[in-house]
């Protein structure tokens, strides 16, 4: 019983294999006696589980700064540089820190940043992209350059609609106006020649040859019109006609009331009103005078 008591006393610790394993860093903080030793072995550690990374890092830093240098020469300067680093190289692995700069230089070799040529290690310089990114600059510049046209294209033609609609309203302005002047001068007027004058929007107009056979079908809700024509045929639309109608002529001064400032300014610099712009006649004529 005694013995039992006594041996039971001796064990009262946790069984070994449940002990908590300490680090480097902890027995660094243990008796003043063992302080230095721990901490040299936690550098020592630390140097021993360098990754392929860590290697590759140092080994390219290395070859770039050279510029041209051999395997033999980076791994001397290498191995000197990590001796000097942990602690004097107690207990370092020599051949093992070469062994892993000759595995970092396969892999900058195989991504292309070195070349080597028997013993010679060449410097070429890390990936980039700047050519892929130079091209992908160039189709977009060509892209919005391909968009600022088309867009220039569809105010020129925005503009030759406000100066087509603008003329129009003019000429059925002064239609009205001179049927009302013949009417209080009592002229004959025949009202339904006065209103066919007058041109409604929108409208299209279908040309063909006058031997053409039409034959038109129209849909139940009348919103669909199917034209069918024995010979070719030409379809304009409003602004087409209105051309044609010379109604696309403006004086500068005119198009400076219905324009913006900024858009009309814009127009001239990008020369785009040569086709609408003509001569002011009153100012022609006090100029002449």
């Amino acid at each position: 019983m005694n013995i039992k008591k006594s041996t039971g006393k001796k064990n009262s610790g946790p069984p070994p294999s449940k002990r908590k394993r300490t680090s480097g860093n902890s027995s660094a903080v243990g008796t003043s006696a063992n302080s230095g030793v721990g901490l040299g072995s936690s550098r020592e550690t630390e140097g021993k589980s360098k990754g392929l990374r860590y290697f590759s890092q140092k080994v390219c830093k290395r070859v770039e700064e050279k510029g041209h240098t051999s395997y033999n020469e980076v791994a001397d300067e290498l191995v000197d540089e990590f001796l000097a680093e942990f602690a004097g190289g107690s207990g370092f692995d020599e051949k093992n820190i070469r062994r892993r700069i000759y595995d970092a230089l396969n892999v900058l070799e195989a991504v292309g940043i070195i070349s080597k040529e028997k013993k010679e290690i060449t410097w070429k310089g890390l990936p980039s992209s700047a050519h892929n990114d130079l091209e992908v600059l160039k189709r977009e510049r060509n892209n919005r350059m391909t968009e600022i046209q088309r867009k220039r294209e569809c105010l020129q033609k925005l503009l030759v609609q406000q100066v087509c609609f603008k003329n129009l309203v003019k000429r059925n302005k002064d239609r009205e106006i001179q049927r009302h002047r013949d009417h209080s001068q009592g002229t004959a007027v025949d009202h339904r020649m006065t209103d066919q004058e007058k041109i409604p929007l929108p409208f299209i107009v279908v040309n063909t040859s006058s031997q053409a056979v039409v034959q038109c079908n129209m849909g139940p809700d009348r919103s669909d019109v199917l034209f069918t024509f024995s010979e070719p045929f030409e379809i304009n639309d409003d602004i087409e006609i209105l051309e044609r109608m010379s109604l696309n002529k403006i004086t500068a001064q005119e198009l400076r009331s219905v324009c913006p400032p900024d858009i009309y300014d814009y127009c001239c610099e990008q020369n785009l009103l040569g086709d609408l712009l003509v001569d002011d006649p009153m100012a022609s004529n006090a100029a002449t005078s």
